[in-house]
């Protein structure tokens, strides 16, 4: 069965457009989720298991999580509880609050969403002091309800339970102009470092938006990156695309 599998993963990614060159990850395997930025990669695997990935070695991190990000606002995470992590000089510190999915790709401050949709924002100041108990954690509750979250420099970016896409411009003070509704469906964003924002529909297709700058965050249109399987999870950072099968297969893909 191992062997008629690998079969077919390798006619499946020789099928990917040119336009893409796709390789299976093949040191890690049943992850869920995966966060990429500043040139770091982090990802968490079915058993709730956090890694950093350290050139080609995927290193075992404390604790346990369902979700974790990195960026300009370090490393931070939630666990099957909704808790929140940073992490602190080699350890997971908890900050109050329950979220069910954070982002660290804001200009230094995290963003996340709660079990009942509800979004918040930590501002950058809270964010880089924050070193555990005693520090302030002064969540700020945005407008709307979504259910994925994914900040960048050009702005943040979210789904709600509908697959509807929004828009946000927001600060480092956590200070905003409300949502605003980007055509599409998607099931789960994720915003670069350099802006670039991927996504993947209820369908396992993965997306990417054009023509995203400083001027227009909200960038032209959507375009279809072809992919030989359906996907779940996706994230981007220097030149890397990672995507994630709904299957547990992970690739690495570059252009």
């Amino acid at each position: 069965m191992r062997a008629t599998a690998a079969v077919l993963l390798v006619l499946c990614l020789l099928t990917i457009s040119h336009a893409w060159d796709c390789q299976e990850v093949l040191n890690i395997n049943n992850l869920m989720q995966i966060d990429a930025g500043l040139g770091q990669v982090v990802a968490t695997d079915t058993s709730q298991i956090p890694y950093y990935l350290v050139a080609d070695k995927w290193i075992r991190l404390p604790g346990s999580l369902k979700h974790i990000t990195v960026g300009p606002a370090g490393i931070w995470g939630v666990n099957k509880e909704d808790s929140i992590y940073k992490y602190v000089a080699g350890n997971w510190v908890q900050a109050a609050g329950l979220l069910k999915q954070v982002d660290a790709g804001g200009n230094q401050f995290i963003v996340g969403a709660n079990m009942d949709d509800t979004p918040f924002c930590l501002t950058s100041s809270a964010t880089v002091g924050y070193k555990g108990p005693g520090s302030p954690i002064p969540w700020t509750g945005l407008p709307g309800a979504v259910k994925y979250y994914s900040c960048g420099p050009f702005g943040c970016w979210a789904v709600n339970k509908n697959d509807d896409i929004f828009l946000m411009i927001l600060n480092q003070d956590c200070q905003n102009k409300g949502w605003n509704l980007i055509g599409g469906k998607l099931s789960m964003i994720e915003v670069a470092t350099d802006g670039s924002v991927f996504g993947v529909n209820s369908l396992g297709d993965v997306y990417t938006r054009d023509g995203i700058t400083a001027s227009k965050p909200e960038g032209t249109g959507w375009t279809n990156i072809p992919m030989c399987m359906h996907m779940g999870h996706v994230t981007y950072d220097l030149g890397r695309l990672w995507v994630i099968s709904k299957t547990g297969v992970t690739m690495v893909c570059t252009r």
